[in-house]
């Protein structure tokens, strides 16, 4: 997808992406700007002191005059910084399941600990962002444009006017590049990041990624095919622009490429292709990966007659999948190791 175009990408679009976001056309339907949800306080409690600076992804530089005490993210981000050492005071983003209990993409965080601006797409409360006294924003970016994640577009002016924000870019490139931005973000917020707990889950992920690399290359006929299931349509992702299948793609892992979403990437408009129901046998798969958030239609709740005969679904060879990573190694080990160790135990069924 060119940057030209990316501008043009709408909320559906973004939503219902297979690969980055697979959430599903029918979750595009968006919430107001008041989140309903809140918690206690928390801070950053890094202890760093003097000035504090750090050049994002879009190129820009945020200049304050001390360490940030108060920080708002995205859902995931403040997950990836919490593994880190680092609170934040307020999120926005799936924080929460409909039952109360932590959201996938809130990792090992404390929920009641952080004030909850909006938990899903469109929600932002606006007036309790400015009742936190934000030092920073801080989120992802799924573009080439700079566009940060969840912060809501009619809103985003009387947001940025009350904090400067950081985005970590989350497109078109492999998983380790934003791995180190987050790793670098949580240095320079404070984050000792030469405990044992930090250096080996660095470790373990590289390790890891050594173990991804040997089972793909001892199964380079196994095809695996990457899904995210709505009511009407499955999307079947290609590896282009996402971070984690650029990465497993880069180790030796044998993909399904659907032609319609390289026409995407090089035309605009998303990374993947939209299968129906009574489509979704259109690709032969040994194993298949599916979009592990809320949001998605989870494997075991799929009724669907076509999914059912799928080989790798009747051979049992379906894995979760996290289309938007925590950014801490400890968090993307699983990522890895899932995957080797489908390939290790996979047959050939397609």
């Amino acid at each position: 997808m060119s940057h030209a175009r990316a501008t043009h990408l709408t909320r559906r679009g973004l939503l219902a992406a297979g690969s980055a976001l697979g959430l599903g056309a029918a979750l595009a339907a968006c919430g107001d700007d008041k989140g309903k949800d809140g918690g206690s306080d928390g801070s950053a409690g890094t202890g760093k002191s003097g000035p504090w600076s750090f050049k994002d992804d879009r190129g820009t530089t945020v200049k304050l005059d001390k360490v940030p005490a108060n920080i708002v993210a995205f859902t995931g981000v403040a997950a990836a910084l919490y593994d880190y050492g680092i609170q934040a005071k307020g999120v926005f983003g799936p924080t929460k399941t409909t039952d109360g209990k932590p959201d996938v993409q809130a990792g090992d965080m404390d929920i009641s600990k952080v004030t909850i601006l909006g938990n899903t797409w469109g929600q932002f409360n606006i007036e309790k962002y400015a009742s936190l006294a934000p030092d920073v924003l801080i989120t992802t970016i799924f573009d080439g444009v700079g566009t940060l994640w969840y912060v809501p577009e009619e809103s985003k002016k009387k947001i940025s006017q009350l904090a400067p924000s950081v985005g970590i870019s989350v497109y078109d490139r492999q998983l380790t590049q934003p791995l180190q931005r987050m790793w670098d973000l949580a240095e320079s917020l404070g984050a000792d990041m030469k405990a044992a707990k930090v250096t080996d889950a660095k470790k373990r992920f590289e390790d890891a990624a050594a173990r991804l690399r040997a089972a793909a290359k001892a199964k380079p006929d196994i095809k695996v095919m990457v899904g995210s299931a709505s009511d009407q349509l499955l999307y079947v992702s290609g590896t282009n622009l996402s971070i984690d299948l650029e990465y497993f793609k880069s180790l030796g892992v044998n993909f399904v490429e659907p032609p319609e979403a390289a026409k995407q990437k090089n035309g605009g408009g998303g990374w993947y292709e939209s299968l129906s129901w009574e489509n979704v046998d259109k690709y032969d798969a040994d194993i298949i990966m599916m979009d592990d958030r809320s949001q998605a239609i989870q494997p075991a709740d799929i009724t669907k007659a076509t999914w059912k005969k799928l080989p790798a679904v009747k051979a049992g060879q379906v894995i979760p999948r996290s289309p938007e990573p925590i950014l801490s190694y400890d968090k993307c080990v699983p990522l890895l190791t899932n995957l080797a160790e489908a390939l290790e135990k996979a047959k050939k069924v397609s």
